[in-house]
């Protein structure tokens, strides 16, 4: 395996990685996160791929310097338990360390329980918060 940053042309495979993974949702066009994400810290863009050069993982990464985030962790249901997810969480935390990053973050889906074991053994911890949000740009 090698992870290496997202290039041009992994968008398709990219996107149908998240959409098999159950990342996307109808009202959010994972092609304006791919978009957006080229555009702000795109270093951070992570992809993961096999000895044919397929990707198989990805995992982006920001930090806005107060905490870092870990958004769209994928790993293709063949390579699950094999360690990658956790090197491409590994390769984001220390992205996020090099810049001076004290704390990272993510965000699970309350449907998504069978991760939360994961990022437990990783020595991520549950929050009780309410997450809030508001578009400030429409979708799409």
């Amino acid at each position: 395996m090698r992870i290496r940053t997202f290039a041009e042309g992994d968008g398709e495979a990219v996107v149908a990685l998240w959409k098999s993974a159950g990342l996307t949702r109808p009202w959010n066009d994972p092609w304006a996160d791919v978009r957006c994400k080229r555009t702000v810290q795109p270093e951070m863009f992570f992809v993961a791929e096999d000895g044919s050069g397929g990707v198989v993982s990805t995992a982006m990464a920001g930090y806005d310097g107060h905490r870092g985030w870990i958004h769209y962790l994928a790993v293709a249901d063949e390579q699950r338990g094999t360690g990658l997810g956790r090197a491409l969480v590994e390769r984001a935390e220390a992205a996020l360390a090099a810049l001076g990053c004290p704390k990272v973050q993510l965000q699970v889906r309350p449907d998504n329980t069978g991760v939360v074991d994961f990022y437990e053994r990783l020595g991520y911890a549950p929050y009780e918060v309410v997450d809030l949000g508001k578009r400030l740009i429409p979708d799409g």
